[in-house]
């Protein structure tokens, strides 16, 4: 018998039993696959480090400051800025007060028009500046209108938003929550985002480390919830007064069937090995023609995910069922990077179909984890879908329920916000 059973050892599952563990609480944390992580998984292939499905961290999130020690995870930043390929040629979007010397194509009349650049110098202004509480209480539009309010013209969003954020929210009509567009133009606007040195996996494993031994116990699937705890696939049950189902959206509704499904958003991510840096800087490559969200070669943003000389190339496109093969799209690469590409080899080819939650407008940025207040054993419910579709969205909803378990439980402590 345990104090409290976290199911699942995503970000919000270990947030939570973290903070849990702080307050004195015997926690077990169980795990269905061979690893911590969900989503933020790293495989190892022929030396190369292949994230599941391309990723960032952003170092602006408050709960990567409070939880993260960020010198140990050894982390390489990309370029603060994005290549555009166009019907024109390939064009540079940098912040200039980081990267000065790379800003020429914001002179005006060669990325964007006077009027546009003076739209985006605003609109990153008030993002930069206004409180994310002010930010969260402001109505919610689509991504789509709140560019066109701010004064950001159709010819912009077409050349730099859509293609960019595309490969942010994994939807390319921007109908996402504008509250969570703000959220984010403000985070990168304020940090940095980076890769690991171990790979997107180092960020769940440390996580991990810093719970007691024994506390998460891998490749235990829950079979089902039960009027005691969890009942687990191979018959055990596991005792406690308060679950947290900590899992992604479609295995939280095999738990709990009355849950209402969540939309999710799905890609896919195609990783090549190339006899050389096809772009010699880690700078992600978008393409205004849609044919892929974004491409990068990773080993120039962090040289430990390459055994040898030899490039690893990050391409994703947008859902999984049309995806492209693998000869087409080194079709497509070879015409983004300007490069033959007839000797890359193919690695491996990730397909996902819950990547992100779906978050059209009005979306609650938080909400409360409790499910059905009363109920023996007290139940709780975290994850990104609660939140944001976010590492910051994921730990905040691990947060949240560890601090509403322990005030319904009376805990030694609360957890901090």
């Amino acid at each position: 018998m345990a104090d409290v059973v976290v199911v699942g050892a995503g970000l919000a599952g270990l947030a939570c039993a973290g903070d849990l563990v702080a307050a004195g609480l015997d926690v077990r944390v169980l795990e269905a696959s061979d690893a911590v992580g969900g989503r933020m998984r790293t495989d190892l292939r022929d030396g190369f480090r292949l994230d599941r499905g391309f990723q960032v961290f952003n170092t602006s999130y408050p709960q990567v400051k409070r939880r993260m020690r960020l010198r140990e995870l050894r982390l390489r930043p990309f370029t603060p800025g994005v290549l555009l390929q166009t019907p024109r040629g390939r064009l540079r979007f940098v912040d200039p007060t980081r990267r000065p010397a790379q800003a020429g194509d914001l002179v005006p009349g060669r990325l964007a028009s006077p009027r546009d650049l003076a739209a985006l110098a605003i609109l990153g202004g008030r993002d930069l500046l206004t409180p994310p509480r002010l930010i969260k209480r402001a109505a919610d539009r689509t991504t789509l209108t709140a560019l066109a309010d701010a004064g950001i013209s159709a010819e912009l969003v077409e050349t730099l938003f859509r293609p960019f954020l595309a490969g942010v929210f994994l939807e390319e009509e921007l109908e996402t929550s504008s509250r969570f567009f703000h959220l984010v133009w403000r985070s990168m606007l304020r940090g940095t985002l980076c890769l690991p040195a171990e790979g997107i996996g180092a960020v769940p494993a440390q996580l991990a480390a810093n719970l007691p031994a024994g506390t998460v116990r891998l490749e235990t699937p829950v079979r089902q919830l039960t009027d005691d705890g969890v009942l687990l696939a191979d018959g055990q049950e596991v005792a406690a007064p308060a679950v947290v189902v900590a899992t992604g959206p479609a295995a939280a509704v095999d738990l709990l069937p009355e849950l209402p499904a969540v939309p999710t958003r799905a890609v896919t991510t195609y990783y090549h090995a190339a006899p050389g840096p096809p772009l010699a800087e880690p700078t992600l490559l978008t393409d205004t023609g849609r044919r892929v969200l974004n491409t990068v070669v990773l080993s120039q943003v962090a040289p430990t995910y390459s055994p040898d000389r030899r490039a690893l190339v990050a391409t994703s496109v947008l859902g999984t069922a049309g995806a492209p093969d693998e000869a087409e799209l080194r079709r497509t690469l070879a015409e983004l990077y300007e490069t033959d590409t007839a000797d890359w080899e193919p690695l491996a080819e990730y397909r996902i179909q819950h990547a992100l939650p779906a978050m059209p407008p009005p979306w609650p940025l938080s909400r409360t984890t409790r499910h059905t207040p009363g109920r023996t054993p007290h139940l709780y419910l975290c994850g990104d879908h609660g939140a944001t579709g976010s590492v910051q969205g994921a730990l905040a909803s691990g947060t949240r329920a560890a601090r509403e378990l322990l005030a319904d439980l009376g805990g030694k402590r609360s957890a901090q916000a």
